[in-house]
């Protein structure tokens, strides 16, 4: 993408904080975003039971062009969660019965209520399931009226597609139908809500452009496409994924603290960036703070935390985030907005294993797992190496308030209530 200077309010906030990958249309795009009240929408496959956050990219866009006086609308694909999007994936997503379907949806709603304000009026954003209108299509209606849009010769050459193939690894019929499905998802809602706009990672950028081809066929209708980056980290990591899993944005699935620290334990060369990308704080601010050097730039990932924890979990959760960070890191203490797990006192009399808590805290995926860290000394216990990978737990280790603290490596940690 060629740089450009935009003047749309919400197009110049997306290219300053390096949210803009690629644009169809770049003027007619900048000129609608001018006028009246632009309205965009990104979808969201129901594939889990929250999102995490790699989708933060995405829900900022959407903080943005609200902020910015547009309108958001969120795509919660009940009906293409039935097909499996096989974008830059090498083997087929397992299929969903409806009720997990059903069931992932109820808790990956709840991620975008702290970032976008929802109602009635003209700005505010709305959700809506694309099953409500792939559910009702007859397949042969749908093969007539929008099938013959679409050419083969143009669905092989994306990169997907493209990759299976020569890689002579099945790709089914059923994913080969995802690009006129999520194609479809914008006609309708450039029918039904007058969207504009479909936003998404790059990695979409082909479903996207069929999208706006669509619209421009069947129609007659000008839309147009945003794409943001894939984050990486500056080591080359993918964005949201740590040795302990995924980095959810609901509480349930990973606590406040867990997630602040996720921020704070960022990559120096990360921290300017992510500020950018993932808070509210203003850019002048921003360039203060990647201006920091040396043991300063903790204060920068402080902030990082602080603001990011702030959005989606609120200032109350950052504040004890960065209490109980300042009392497990600096004071030996244990802090009370550690992740927790409970253990009754009856099963640390019976001889519980220390090695099976840590698998239960979730700081290790399996008791085999957390053997091998006891064995390489990295497992702690109320700030005590564990040396016996069978060891178990006795209440003399119990902390005054009746927690023990379980801690693999420097900066993981977990607290064990008994009950």
């Amino acid at each position: 993408m060629t740089d450009y200077s935009y003047q749309s309010e919400f197009l110049n906030r997306l290219h300053a904080r390096g949210f803009i990958k690629q644009v169809t249309h770049q003027s007619e795009l900048d000129t609608y975003c001018q006028t009246g009240t632009p309205i965009a929408y990104i979808g969201y496959d129901a594939t889990a039971k929250s999102l995490h956050v790699g989708s933060l990219m995405g829900i900022m866009m959407l903080r943005h062009l609200q902020q910015a006086g547009g309108k958001p609308i969120i795509v919660i694909g009940g009906g293409t969660t039935k097909i499996g999007d096989p974008t830059d994936k090498s083997a087929s997503r397992p299929i969903l019965s409806e009720a997990d379907i059903e069931e992932n949806i109820a808790g990956i709603k709840k991620a975008f209520e702290p970032f976008l304000s929802f109602g009635d009026g003209p700005t505010d954003a709305v959700m809506v399931n694309n099953d409500d209108w792939l559910g009702k299509i007859g397949y042969v209606d749908f093969l007539r009226e929008t099938g013959k849009y679409f050419t083969i010769n143009t669905m092989v050459k994306q990169d997907t597609v493209a990759r299976r193939l020569k890689s002579e690894i099945p790709y089914t019929f059923l994913e080969f139908n995802y690009l006129l499905l999520q194609s479809y998802d914008f006609l309708e809602l450039a029918r039904r809500e007058n969207c504009r706009i479909q936003m998404g990672g790059s990695d979409q950028w082909g479903n996207i452009l069929g999208g706006v081809d669509l619209n421009h066929k069947a129609d007659g209708r000008q839309v147009y496409g945003l794409t943001c980056p894939l984050i990486t980290t500056a080591s080359g990591s993918k964005m949201g994924k740590t040795a302990a899993g995924a980095i959810w944005l609901n509480a349930d699935m990973l606590s406040p603290y867990e997630y602040w620290q996720f921020w704070r334990n960022c990559e120096d060369a990360d921290t300017g960036r992510f500020l950018k990308l993932f808070t509210d704080l203003p850019l002048q601010e921003i360039a203060r703070l990647d201006a920091l050097e040396g043991a300063d730039i903790n204060a920068a990932k402080i902030a990082l935390a602080n603001a990011a924890t702030t959005l989606l979990h609120g200032g109350e959760a950052a504040k004890n985030a960065e209490a109980t960070a300042q009392a497990v890191f600096t004071q030996g203490g244990t802090g009370q907005a550690l992740p927790s797990v409970d253990i009754s006192r009856g099963e640390i009399e019976a001889g519980y294993l220390i090695a099976s808590a840590f698998t239960l805290a979730g700081l290790t995926k399996s008791n085999g797992e957390a053997r091998r860290l006891i064995k390489q000394g990295a497992a702690r216990l109320n700030d005590r190496p564990v040396q016996d990978p069978n060891a178990i737990f006795t209440l003399d280790d119990l902390a005054e308030a009746g927690t023990f603290k379980l801690s693999a490596g420097k900066k993981r940690h977990a607290l064990i209530q008994v009950i």
